[in-house]
């Protein structure tokens, strides 16, 4: 396995994250300090497009600079001409570009950083659409103002994207022929932390998956079995607030908090918890199974896995600085770990997702490092 860190900016910050920063500067102060503003990224989604082999990327900044593609034929990352269209609230893309066969644009959501006290400056988080083959940027509409989008999927057959938003936790819907937005209500309302996971995903015949917690607004907190699973039915515009969700790992009485949620087209989904656990989900009953934690020694998490074509899926677990690539045998409920993502001295922080090319080729989305500017990480020769 070759592991190859892609610097898309180079800087390390050392040790002013836990001396000055962390729990101390608001919102503004990351504005003024030009070092972080223009030069501090996280790389947190990944779209793979094989008819320009580019991989297309999420990126937060402080700078609005948010849309880039690394360009595997040059080695270098390219503008997509993001800063004609953005505004100084546009923070990042989070689990949010997919691509539409029918056009064969790309299309993201914007998220945000901004704290309450900014939220009627900030227009609300845009719908963006870029066609590839002409290298034209434009933001589609804006859903809801004010309010910004964490996650959306397309629904290719009914021409919507399903997004899920923060804050507030809404639940929408965006018809990309008309532009018509639907609220399907709330998943969460704050009470006992953020209900939503990483992503939103659709199974086999069409259904939207994803967490929802309880309020409880009567007791002192929600719950130790608050998080539980919705399902929106294929066509539908109506959630199933399901009484099921990932079961403790110890077997105690309670749902874990849902990572991300994963389809990899055998009929059940897949889905993350507490320290990277591994769970599986079946579609029919919306009951979940704990398969395993890969590591459990020490901090970890698993927010993407992509399959590859061969039974597996493959992610990159662990955190804070020492991460391994995993491979999943979802087919026979089998894992294994490959190897640490290290090139040379400069290990991996964390992952947030990632894609796998036609060849094999693993680029994982580095995220929210406080220490340095995070990178896109290349990995080749690690399926098998």
């Amino acid at each position: 396995m070759k592991v190859k860190a892609l610097k898309l900016k180079d800087r390390d910050y050392g040790e002013q994250w836990s001396k000055e920063v962390e729990n101390h500067w608001d919102y503004e102060d990351f504005l003024t300090s030009e070092g972080w503003r223009k030069d501090w990224i996280s790389f947190d989604s990944a779209l793979y497009n094989s008819g320009d082999d580019r991989v297309y990327l999420g990126i937060t900044s402080f700078d609005a600079d948010i849309a880039k593609a690394y360009n595997r034929k040059t080695g270098c990352f390219d503008d997509l001409g993001f800063g004609r269209i953005a505004d100084p609230y546009d923070a990042k893309f989070h689990h949010s570009l997919v691509k539409r066969e029918k056009d064969g644009c790309i299309y993201a959501a914007i998220a945000l950083l901004h704290e309450p006290e900014q939220q009627w400056d900030a227009p609300g988080g845009a719908i963006i659409k870029y066609d590839p083959v002409k290298n034209e940027i434009s933001k589609f509409c804006i859903p809801i103002p004010h309010v910004y989008i964490q996650a959306i999927v397309l629904d290719e057959q009914r021409d919507l994207l399903y997004a899920q938003c923060f804050p507030p936790e809404y639940l929408i819907t965006c018809n990309l022929e008309t532009k018509e937005v639907k609220n399907l209500g709330l998943i969460g309302t704050g009470i006992g932390g953020m209900a939503q996971c990483e992503n939103i995903v659709l199974d086999d015949e069409g259904c939207l998956w994803g967490p929802h917690c309880l309020t409880r607004a009567w007791q002192s907190g929600p719950g130790p079995d608050a998080r539980r699973i919705f399902r929106v039915p294929a066509g539908s515009d109506r959630v199933d607030f399901l009484k099921t969700g990932l079961p403790k790992t110890d077997g105690s009485y309670g749902y874990e908090r849902m990572d991300a949620i994963f389809n990899f087209h055998d009929g059940c989904l897949y889905a993350t918890g507490g320290n990277g656990s591994i769970y599986r989900i079946d579609t029919k009953t919306g009951e979940a199974e704990y398969l395993f934690t890969p590591i459990k020694d020490r901090p970890s998490r698993l927010s993407g896995m992509v399959p590859a074509g061969n039974g597996c899926a493959y992610g990159v677990t662990g955190r804070a600085g020492k991460c391994e690539l995993l491979k999943f045998d979802y087919l026979n409920s089998t894992y294994e770990l490959l190897g640490e993502i290290r090139d040379n001295d400069i290990s991996c922080w964390q992952v947030h997702d990632l894609v796998i090319t036609g060849d094999g080729t693993i680029y994982a989305c580095e995220n929210d490092n406080p220490y340095r500017s995070s990178y896109l990480w290349e990995i080749s020769g690690g399926i098998r």
